[in-house]
């Protein structure tokens, strides 16, 4: 896994943006993409808010994705093997560049054909514990015709990354603005932030 773990950091270092094919195996990714259409099927996902639990709302017109919030308490396998993962890189992460990160949130991200997240940065305005932003992604023989291009914005650049199965992004959470693009079909991910203590 260090290979991997190098490949995304060392491409966040020359880019501000780091990118990792294979960071979840085909075996993983189909297992947590499993779980989460259970999840969607059992109708346990909630609509996404902006902002943290003081200055939450909904907006549609600014977001449109339902989310299910991840948790060891679940006791699922699968979900339990991508935690030993990123246990595993938060260790790594801490070990080589020195971040002192303490803690990580993530939750399932689905987009129904139609939905979007306009352009924004992760980090709330009155709490900075959030430093790292991660995305791994859950959609097998995705398309360009599909959309649902992550956007990320810097200096006057625009990079589109496909949400390609396996795949994870990972970048500064209060640097760079970035949007998901409207999908044309269900786009499956899951979404986090990895944190240090406030």
């Amino acid at each position: 896994m260090e290979k991997i773990f190098d490949c995304l950091i060392g491409s966040f270092i020359a880019n501000q943006v780091g990118i990792s094919e294979n960071f979840l195996s085909v075996a993983l990714a189909a297992h947590l993409k499993e779980n989460l259409n259970n999840i969607f099927q059992n109708d346990e996902f909630l609509h996404a808010g902006i902002g943290n639990n003081i200055l939450a709302e909904r907006n549609k017109l600014i977001r449109s994705d339902v989310i299910y919030w991840l948790d060891r308490e679940h006791d699922n396998q699968y979900e339990n093997e991508f935690f030993d993962l990123m246990d595993q890189f938060v260790s790594y992460l801490n070990r080589t560049c020195y971040t002192g990160i303490t803690g990580y949130e993530f939750h399932y991200t689905l987009y129904l054909p139609g939905t979007f997240y306009k352009k924004h940065i992760d980090q709330f305005r009155n709490n900075g514990s959030r430093q790292y932003s991660m995305i791994m992604y859950l959609n097998a023989d995705w398309k360009p015709s599909d959309g649902g291009e992550l956007c990320i914005y810097q200096e006057g650049i625009q990079q589109h990354i496909s949400p390609d199965s396996g795949k994870s992004v990972f970048f500064k959470s209060a640097d760079l603005h970035h949007e998901v693009l409207v999908t044309n079909k269900h786009r499956m991910s899951i979404t986090g932030w990895l944190k240090v203590d406030e």
